[in-house]
């Protein structure tokens, strides 16, 4: 710690995220609203059908915006990042380096790496900006400086409870998407992964009305609703979009030797005129700083800053941080 300055150091401005789960390192919701219409002349990377399906389903899946190669690179880093041996099990299950604020995550193989040039190498790709232009409308975008996941299949002392949430308050009707970029092929069902429930994002507004009052606006009550939980499959280098009013999480991984691995990815309207938080976020890539928040308890050995160097940044990546203006 001695090593790190005062501006490493410097809190994140006007932190709305310190007891919820979504990401601080843009804003809890975007003024700008969410595109409602498309044509295929106006869409960069979704087909007409594929941009329908978000609409409908609040979710979209768009296939190999990373090389599958890039990807699985992406994954042996992880493996050496966690100091893990992906062909050796008696690795795989270690105790916790931080506690974890948010208990529903404990145990779900959150990986505490933040700006690693692995990680800015796919946010800065241009099928994944361009995904994100189409379901925003808009160029200019910044995307979230967020974390990866390895979760290992359970263990007796190494369970987790699957748990569908949201990460913002849907009454708040949040202007606000979420991504995750599989590092790894996840097909099979049992082997952990993303799932939602397309059928109450629909029909949120009469399905809250046979809710209690005081029910937990983070964590629907899904009882009945078990057959409308989708599992969505995916490989190497796929991108899926989840609108943040999809009731969401990660499956249980039930499988004997399958990781499910990925990184989290989203891009939302910038806020160029948001000084503070401009500053935060290039202080946190050329620092290897973690976001601060309820979710987020950063990697304790301080290896991003004391093992890897500030990440290489190409023009549309300076301008998703934040370092250079649309």
């Amino acid at each position: 710690m001695e090593n790190r300055t005062m501006a490493t150091m410097a809190p994140m401005p006007v932190n709305e995220h310190t007891d919820i789960p979504g990401n601080p390192s843009t804003a809890k919701s975007s003024t700008q609203k969410l595109r409602t219409e498309a044509t295929a002349d106006s869409l960069r990377v979704l087909t007409e059908e594929q941009w329908n399906f978000w609409l409908e389903n609040g979710y979209v899946v768009i296939k190999n915006a990373v090389p599958r190669e890039q990807a699985l690179e992406t994954a042996t880093f992880l493996w050496e990042f966690e100091d893990k041996d992906p062909n050796d099990k008696s690795t795989w299950y270690t105790a916790p380096r931080a506690e974890m604020q948010m208990k529903e995550l404990a145990g779900t193989g959150m990986v505490e790496v933040y700006n690693n040039q692995h990680l800015w190498n796919n946010r800065q790709m241009q099928k994944v900006y361009d995904a994100f232009v189409d379901i925003w409308g808009t160029e200019k975008l910044w995307v979230t400086i967020d974390r990866a996941n390895l979760n290992f299949p359970m263990r007796p002392g190494h369970e987790y409870k699957a748990f569908i949430h949201w990460d913002y308050d849907p009454e708040t009707k949040p202007q606000q998407v979420q991504g995750v970029l599989a590092l790894a092929d996840q097909t099979d069902e049992n082997m952990g992964g993303f799932q939602c429930i397309p059928w109450l994002f629909r029909n949120y507004d009469t399905w809250k009305l046979s809710q209690p009052e005081d029910r937990n606006h983070f964590q629907p009550n899904t009882t009945g609703l078990e057959n409308e939980i989708v599992k969505v499959p995916l490989e190497a280098g796929d991108l899926l979009i989840f609108n943040s009013s999809e009731p969401h999480g990660i499956r249980a991984n039930r499988s004997e030797d399958k990781v499910r691995i990925a990184q989290y990815i989203s891009m939302m309207p910038a806020q160029e005129e948001n000084e503070p938080l401009k500053e935060w976020r290039i202080n946190s890539w050329k620092n290897r700083i973690a976001p601060e928040g309820y979710a987020f308890p950063g990697d304790p050995r301080n290896w991003e800053q004391t093992k890897y160097g500030t990440a290489q940044l190409t023009e549309l990546g300076e301008k998703l941080l934040g370092l250079r203006k649309w």
